[in-house]
């Protein structure tokens, strides 16, 4: 079988080669390519259907990124050995695609939409996310799906002062800086990332660097469509209006809604209810026999509600709820909440509520990661729960979903960045956010709350972190537009962007912007960002009221844990043979004990409920991995009685000769009646044999020496 093959090759300004190839694999589907950098290969197709299902006024978009294992030369873990549902990182990459993807489909196409991409070959300097974007892109491209693309994704960090597009996975672990950025040859479309208490003027530098190079993406993806023959896209008609209607209504119900909007209710449900009377307004007053397309009337409805507001906010300089634009909401911070967990806050900003705890487990509660790039294990964890009651919904509990993965791992980078290094914290730490009320940026409130339960949970955290949306309004007619703090849920729907940043007083840790609209200037974008250092600052002044630091000591119900760091040559001695050693300092202290091999040396976690047990855990091994030194006094225990002398446990494992000379300062014919086996005997450690490593003990040199008769 002869193939028709088209290939696309991309050579970035440092010199980086990216090929599409399309016409081998997946030719069913509507559009399938494969993109190569390196060794790592995305296949990625796309399916839509020829027709929208009736009543569907949506886009039905599903995007599955999915990492094979077999593209590592791997097997997967758990039962099955097998690849199943999406893990959350595939599911966050999912997510990135999917966010940048949807905005740029006509708002009229209705169609059942799916992407799907595959990793097939895995490189292990190069990190597929950053590829999934344009692979994607490049599917619809050489389709004849609508689109109004190109659109294209890339990473750009900050490594050694130094920015860098797509760097290597060995880079990432390096960087200061990184964030992924998707983008058409005009405006930026997405940004997520996290960064070390970045500057504003330093993620404006990324962004545009990031842009240029996706600019270059989107110039060889129109070049690929023209190559293919798929500049003409297939004709639809997934919607029928009724002018008359439409024009009716917005002439009879435009200003009824500019001034229900001008109330400033600050009641999301108040306001949902005068909204809806306007709307109960026109379809109470329909004869019976009507014959108007009440769901038509619906979303014109829905159409007027939103411009109406819209323009107000631009005009009137308030908000929906009577807020300044740049006015924070009010904020509640309560520390200690909840007694028995190690760490607790509920944090209340509006209609926002967070309820969040902190959990400190042992080195055994580590998460594992087995995926098809990373093996390994996660010590910080940070779960997002948004149950139905929140919103005053009835929503049946399935487990997180893609949202709640989402806002639960924006927070975790915003937090991470600030948490001490393992080796001064040797707890896994898990911090749970509860969404109680949501009204705009739970994810933010989580934020604030996870800091907050960590400071009370004694976490000693680098510094407070807040978090704030900001949204945007714009109107490309006029040229003006509104730049909104602390956005509300409402604000959000019919806002332009949302643009959630996090971080310290010295700077930006994390961020996720999702912008709806074209042209949106780096002027806006600086603006945005100057707003919300005054609104993140703000609420980081409200937090440190109810605790500016972390707690001196930790709780008394929180387990204790020491980290002892060894030598590397000490590890066997700690662990014994078969395991033996550890096993006996863990029964006889009752503590737990782990031990890690890092490149720097070994890492002794010990864990415990109580003080003694802990105690009595540390001596134990730090008896073991001390080095005995010449002229040093030890408590030992008499092991042995040999015709010479005794036998003496000074350290743990260590046991040294007390010869019969050195017992007492007169002269000894046996040791007999003089020392017992399991004796306490108080020792100084005399001579280390240089040859043999034995060593000498002497009794009668902490002994007074008598006088001579």
């Amino acid at each position: 079988m002869s193939f028709n093959v088209i290939t696309k090759k991309i050579t970035m300004p440092d010199g980086k080669e990216v090929t599409i190839e399309t016409g081998k694999l997946a030719k069913q589907a509507d559009g399938s390519v494969v993109v190569r950098s390196g060794n790592m290969m995305l296949l990625a197709t796309v399916v839509s259907s020829q027709t929208a299902k009736e009543g569907v006024d949506f886009l039905p978009l599903s995007v599955d990124y999915q990492e094979k294992f077999a593209s590592a030369g791997k097997i997967p873990g758990g039962f099955l050995r097998r690849e199943s549902k999406l893990s959350d990182y595939e599911v966050l990459v999912s997510r990135l695609v999917d966010r940048a993807l949807r905005p740029t489909f006509p708002s009229d196409y209705h169609a059942d939409t799916q992407v799907a991409i595959s990793m097939i070959s895995a490189d292990s300097e190069v990190s597929p996310d950053a590829f999934a974007g344009l692979a994607a892109a490049a599917a619809l491209a050489v389709s004849d799906i609508p689109f109004n693309g190109p659109i294209s994704e890339v990473r750009v960090a900050k490594i050694k002062g130094e920015f860098v597009v797509n760097p290597t996975i060995a880079q990432i672990v390096e960087a200061e800086m990184e964030l992924l950025v998707a983008a058409n040859a005009n405006d930026i479309l997405m940004v997520e990332g996290e960064m070390q208490e970045s500057s504003e003027e330093d993620m404006l530098t990324a962004l545009r660097l990031a842009h240029d190079a996706i600019k270059v993406h989107c110039a060889a993806l129109v070049e690929l469509t023209i190559e293919v023959g798929k500049t003409e896209k297939r004709v639809y008609c997934h919607e029928t209006h009724d002018e008359d209607l439409r024009k009716s209504l917005w002439e009879g119900y435009y200003d009824k809604f500019y001034e229900v909007a001008k109330l400033a209710n600050p009641s999301k449900s108040g306001r949902r209810e005068s909204f809806k009377a306007v709307e109960a307004e026109y379809f109470d007053a329909l004869p019976e026999d009507s014959t108007v397309n009440k769901s038509l009337a619906k979303v014109y409805f829905h159409d007027i509600e939103k411009e109406a507001v819209r323009q107000m906010v631009i005009t009137e300089r308030f908000r929906l709820d009577g807020r300044k634009l740049d006015e924070i909401r009010q904020i509640t911070c309560e520390i200690d909440y909840l007694p028995s967990p190690h760490g607790s806050a509920v944090f209340t900003r509006g209609e926002t509520q967070s309820l969040t705890t902190v959990t400190l487990g042992t080195k055994m509660d580590e998460q594992i990661v087995d995926s098809a790039m990373v093996s390994g294990y996660n010590r910080f964890m940070l779960h997002y729960n948004f149950p139905g009651f929140s919103t005053g919904e009835v929503k049946p509990n399935r487990g997180p979903g893609r949202r709640e993965v989402g806002h639960g791992n924006l927070a975790m980078r915003a937090i991470k960045k600030v948490l001490p290094p393992d080796s001064e914290n040797p707890y896994t730490i898990r911090v749970v956010s509860d969404i109680l009320e949501s009204n705009g940026s739970s994810s933010m409130a989580t934020v604030c709350a996870g800091t907050l339960a960590l400071m009370d949970a004694g976490i000693k955290i680098k510094a407070p972190v807040s978090g704030i949306a900001m949204g945007l309004i714009s109107d490309p007619k006029t040229g003006k537009y509104a730049v909104l703090s602390d956005i509300l849920g409402d604000e959000d729907h019919l806002g332009d962007m949302d643009f959630k940043v996090t971080g310290t007083e010295n700077g930006i840790t994390a961020c996720q912007m999702d912008i709806k609209v074209d042209g949106l200037s780096y002027d806006v974008l600086v603006e945005a960002l100057n707003q919300a250092k005054q609104g993140r600052l703000h609420i980081l002044g409200k937090m440190k009221e109810a605790i500016a630091t972390p707690r001196p000591e930790l709780k008394p119900q929180t387990p204790r844990a020491m980290v002892i760091k060894i030598m590397k040559e000490q590890i066997g001695a700690v662990i014994g043979p078969g395991g033996k050693v550890v096993q006996d300092i863990q029964k006889q202290s009752g503590a737990t004990v782990t031990i890690e091999e890092k490149p720097d040396g070994g890492y002794v976690s010990i864990f415990s409920a109580n003080k003694e047990s802990m105690d009595k855990a540390v001596s134990m091994v730090k008896g073991i991995v001390m080095i005995p030194e010449e002229g040093e006094i030890y408590d030992g225990v008499v092991k042995s009685i040999m015709p010479f002398g005794a036998f003496v446990e000074f350290l743990p494992g260590k046991d040294g000769l007390l010869h019969i000379s050195e017992i007492k300062w007169e002269r000894l014919e046996t040791v007999e009646g003089v020392l017992q086996i399991g004796e306490q005997v108080k020792v100084k450690l005399i001579e280390v044999d240089k040859k043999t490593g034995k060593y000498r003990l002497s009794r009668k040199a902490l002994l007074p020496k008598p006088e001579k008769n």
